[in-house]
């Protein structure tokens, strides 16, 4: 028998890449969470250096990225630049 925890959850606002999001609002409905549950649940397994994913599901997120056009890897993270914010060319 799994042990229930209790616990309490708090409002957030939190900025995300809208592509990147669009790929999280879609996986979400297609595994039947909510978009909050989706995330706690990635936390949680990085967390604890476990993948998230199943193979299954990771096929589904490459098919969900191709149509919402997300190109963005692990590599560009810590690397992105907001439209507006990127550094001037003549200075």
């Amino acid at each position: 028998m799994v042990a229930i925890k209790t616990i309490e959850r708090v409002q957030t606002g939190v900025r995300l890449e809208r592509r990147t999001l669009k790929v999280l609002k879609a996986l979400a409905e297609y595994l039947d969470l909510s978009l909050g549950d989706l995330l706690e649940g990635v936390v949680l397994h990085a967390f604890e250096g476990k993948a998230p994913f199943s193979g299954a599901t990771l096929e589904q997120i490459a098919k969900l990225k191709s149509v919402y056009g997300l190109e963005l890897t692990a590599a560009d993270a810590h690397k992105l630049v907001e439209t507006g914010d990127e550094p001037d060319p003549g200075s």
